[in-house]
């Protein structure tokens, strides 16, 4: 790219940059001042879905809000388009068991004359990549295109929760099967599956090492299995069920890493024999004595123990308060109502975790259509990104530059190094340099420069209609907002539109 594009470009994003922050400054000029309908409307497709697409906000209207939010509440009822699924159906890592893709991409064993082979060890590797660049197309083609928008939005939130990092050994073969397995079939079920299948998914137990966990002394204890791990038990008290404040304590974490003793992964024949997703029970690593948890009494009794600790856990007050708390600041605000969260803790305990019953609790409370937190939520990255590439309406064939794009803003997918996930706040992404990259981001979207659906793209190509956005989104910006764009270039509007 030459000196004069480039510098052009960089005017152009400055330009954005400057009206934005302009109406992100005053919150006045934020506020919704379209027809209380299409106030709701946007509301509801920014909240319940990554945002609208072409023709979703006169489909919408057409049916209403209420029955637009019950027929998310039922995903299993809505069609999915022949493309999206013959698309899914082409990703043929998709549908395989974490033993399959173990036994298929696992490079560890090759060997010559009784030597690694470290050149097949290669080629493995680069072959495996298939799994992560596929579960990643899977991932991004579900938020992009599916009808069922609000499972996609809740298989992030849940993924998010219950967090694992592709660059942790074995997980780079398995986050998109635990997402597949573990999180997309229950992200509007009950809590206690949800819980359940994270906590028996391979991806988990080795994430956080429960794989290891051993009784000191049992008959299975030698080599690397010898000894009491706490990570997994730790992490699920304070991350993914009671919370940091939620009453446990350390002689808690202790007691429950003893009662997990023996949850590990299938290995040799037992995988080859497993009717699961690889998850076993090693009865010869479990602590059998009986035990205190949270003040419960636990009789020693292998792996049920495990599910006996995952049932308290579950119907705990601190973790219904601590999963409504979460969902609260998700859907509506940073900092949520005590009120909202209380009212959805109550519906949590009332229905034992029911997640679908907590969430249309949630949309129909007053807090989640109070003005004050109407178009409050500053995207994420990954919402940001998706929400633009929904409303272009662009079928996106090369997720290759959004992958690509992600890492620069800090958000790599299935890449958060960390148990507790990324952050769901304004103050972990808003800053200058974040909003210069998702400008220049939007510009190059808007003006068809990014290869989202072949490899080698011709500039401008796959320009966005501007006359399109504008009826996707148009109607329902601000009169402040629409004046601010009619009065900047032509050529900056498409970007500006998709910048507000």
């Amino acid at each position: 790219m030459g000196k004069k594009p480039m510098m052009r470009r960089l005017k152009q994003c400055f330009v954005i940059m400057w009206v934005l922050l302009a109406l992100i400054a005053n919150p006045v000029l934020m506020q919704a001042q379209a027809e209380p309908t299409d106030t709701q409307i946007l509301h509801v497709l920014n909240r319940l879905s990554f945002g609208p697409s072409p023709g979703d906000i006169q489909r919408v209207k057409s049916m209403g809000i209420e029955n637009y939010i019950q027929e998310q509440l039922a995903p299993q009822t809505i069609p999915e388009s022949p493309d999206l699924t013959q698309d899914l159906s082409s990703l043929t890592t998709l549908q395989m068991t974490p033993v399959q893709l173990f036994e298929t991409f696992q490079p560890l064993g090759l060997k010559v004359k009784g030597k690694r082979d470290l050149q097949a060890i290669k080629e493995a590797r680069k072959k495996a990549r298939i799994v992560i660049e596929q579960a990643m197309d899977a991932r991004l083609l579900r938020a992009t295109e599916s009808r069922r928008q609000l499972q996609e939005v809740m298989t992030n939130f849940w993924f998010n929760h219950f967090n694992v990092d592709v660059h942790k050994g074995l997980d780079r073969l398995w986050v998109g099967a635990y997402e597949e397995q573990a999180i997309r079939p229950y992200a509007l079920g009950r809590f206690r599956d949800l819980l359940g299948a994270t906590a028996h998914h391979p991806a988990m137990l080795f994430y956080l090492d429960n794989w290891e966990n051993t009784a000191p002394g049992s008959p299975g204890a030698r080599g690397k299995f010898e000894g009491i791990n706490e990570n997994y038990a730790r992490e699920i008290m304070e991350l993914h069920t009671l919370g940091v404040n939620g009453g446990y304590t350390q002689e808690d974490v202790i007691t429950l890493a003893h009662i997990l003793t023996g949850w590990g992964i299938c290995r040799g024949r037992l995988a080859q024999n497993s009717n699961s997703f690889g998850y076993c029970f090693y009865a010869r690593r479990h602590d059998d004595s009986d035990k205190v948890f949270l003040g419960h009494k636990i009789k020693g009794s292998g792996e049920d123990e495990g599910e006996q600790a995952l049932d308290i856990l579950a119907r705990s007050p601190a973790t219904a308060r601590h999963i409504s708390t979460e969902l609260a600041q998700y859907f509506v605000a940073d900092n949520p109502p005590p009120s909202l969260v209380n009212r959805l803790t109550k519906k949590y305990l009332d229905t034992d975790g029911n997640i679908r019953d907590v969430l249309n609790t949630l949309f129909h409370s007053p807090e989640f259509w109070d003005p004050q937190y109407v178009q409050n939520k500053f995207k994420t990255p990954y919402q940001y990104m998706v929400s633009s590439i929904r409303a272009t309406g662009i079928h996106v064939t090369n997720f290759r530059p959004v992958i690509y794009i992600l890492r620069q803003l800090g958000m790599p997918l299935y890449g958060c190094p960390t148990p507790d996930g990324y952050k769901n706040t304004q103050e972990a992404w808003l800053n200058p340099d974040a909003v210069t990259k998702r400008l220049s981001f939007i510009t190059v979207l808007a003006k068809g420069r990014l290869p989202l659906t072949q490899d080698n793209v011709d500039p401008g190509r796959d320009q966005v209609s501007a006359q399109q956005l504008e009826e996707t989104v148009g109607p329902l910006l601000t009169p402040k907002t629409q004046t601010a764009i009619s009065s900047t270039p032509f050529a900056l509007r498409t970007p500006l539109m998709l910048g507000s």
